[in-house]
């Protein structure tokens, strides 16, 4: 979706970077490769990621190939695999129990990782509709590790290739306004 497109959703409080704006997560796919030395930004976005003690707690479990996908659909909620079979790369987002804020640093490399697909023209799109003990068995995930979400990575398709009931939601999402989500002091 182009920028412009996007302004018409999403309007800052205060002046941002773009990126932040035109980040968001749609559930068109094309069915077209993405290039290895781009998605590999992506993953070498998320490893920058700050993490608490610097314990790094995350790893991604990735599926680009055909059967791999399949893998992966066998554990995705119909309502989520209706539209992400098209995504040429899916990936499992996993993080390290052990840690006490594996979850809050997991999803903070989940965060570059989109914002690092946008800058490079592609879309993501994270779910957490999948059967989770389902993706342990089929993944070999240890017991130590939580499966947080599933992120479809790949170029935006047309929306019309969708269902209508999807085509409807097709579009980015406001936030609620600062005022909302930031308090000063204690909670009020």
């Amino acid at each position: 979706m182009s920028e412009i497109k996007t302004k018409a959703f999403r309007q800052a409080e205060h002046e941002i970077d773009p990126v932040y704006l035109n980040r968001w997560s749609p559930r068109s796919f094309l069915e077209k490769e993405v290039p290895e030395e781009v998605l590999m930004k992506l993953f070498e976005a998320a490893r920058w990621a700050p993490s608490a003690n610097n314990l790094q707690p995350w790893k991604f479990i990735i599926a680009r190939t055909k059967g791999d996908r399949e893998k992966f659909h066998s554990f995705i909620n119909e309502g989520n695999r209706i539209w992400c079979e098209k995504a040429p790369v899916l990936a499992v987002l996993i993080s390290d129990k052990e840690d006490p804020v594996h979850s809050f640093d997991a999803g903070t490399a989940w965060g570059y990782l989109s914002l690092q697909a946008t800058r490079e023209g592609l879309v993501t799109h994270a779910m957490g509709g999948f059967q989770r003990e389902k993706a342990r068995e089929v993944l070999n995930i240890p017991d130590n590790f939580d499966p947080q979400v599933v992120i479809a990575i790949g170029y935006q398709g047309e929306k019309e290739v969708l269902s209508e009931k999807l085509q409807e939601r097709e579009q980015p999402s406001s936030r609620k306004p600062l005022n909302e989500v930031l308090v000063e002091g204690e909670f009020k």
